[in-house]
């Protein structure tokens, strides 16, 4: 991680590309998996089986899918998870959550790399993918349909819908969120964010960063020396 100063800004380093990589990795499989799973949800929803193929590719491919996602994001769990636990920093700061969604952060703590929201959104969607891959065990009928009986199966097909759209609502969440707060999505397409943009959001986080951080100073612009008396 480095804080540097380009030309006309200073920037941090928020996530190194192998970060980035399984974020949009997870990302795309979420994406397939919406578009596949409406497709076998409901028939009004079957002609994006298209996309795919066909049904019975749709049907397929969906599990498939998932295990994609769960391998993705246990890697981004294991990147992320030490950042994640709560402190009474995030109680404090979702106790402003009005102010936040006002632009007003003047009053609100010092924040590390992740805050209150972010926190929830991180254990939710941890929670929902880890149901959505059991109960998606369950309705596997190609590999373990004899392992489950039929009022287990039909337990398992409701969960996994509410989860599905849980997931979704969530996703939505931080979609949004990316979006709303201007500067954010340099984040995870550039995997740095401006000084500015760390200092109002994640100040404790940045304290750290510049104290631990490498200061490049080969990006440092030239000074302007002015001219001196002359001879």
């Amino acid at each position: 991680m480095a804080v540097r100063r380009e030309e006309e800004r200073t920037t941090v380093d928020r996530y190194p590309g192998r970060v980035r990589v399984n974020h949009w990795v997870t990302a795309i499989s979420l994406i397939l998996l919406t578009l596949s799973g409406a497709a076998l949800f409901h028939p009004s929803l079957f002609f994006l089986s298209s996309l795919f193929g066909g049904g019975s590719n749709t049907r397929a491919l969906h599990p498939w899918i998932g295990v994609v996602l769960l391998a993705s994001f246990a890697i981004l769990f294991v990147q992320m998870v030490r950042y994640n636990f709560w402190t009474k920093v995030d109680t404090q700061w979702m106790h402003h959550i009005g102010e936040v969604m006002s632009g007003r952060e003047e009053n609100l703590p010092e924040i590390g790399k992740y805050n209150g929201a972010q926190k929830i959104v991180f254990w939710l969607m941890t929670l929902l993918i880890l149901v959505l891959f059991g109960t998606g065990i369950v309705i596997w009928y190609e590999y373990f349909g004899a392992s489950f009986t039929i009022e287990q199966q039909r337990l398992g097909h409701i969960v996994h819908a509410l989860a599905a759209i849980a997931m979704l609502l969530v996703v939505i969440v931080h979609i949004y969120a990316g979006f709303y707060v201007r500067g954010t999505i340099s984040a995870m397409t550039e995997g740095k964010v401006t000084g500015g943009w760390a200092f109002r959001h994640h100040r404790l986080w940045l304290r750290q960063e510049a104290r631990e951080g490498v200061i490049d100073e080969r990006q440092t612009p030239p000074r302007r020396h002015s001219p001196g008396p002359a001879e």
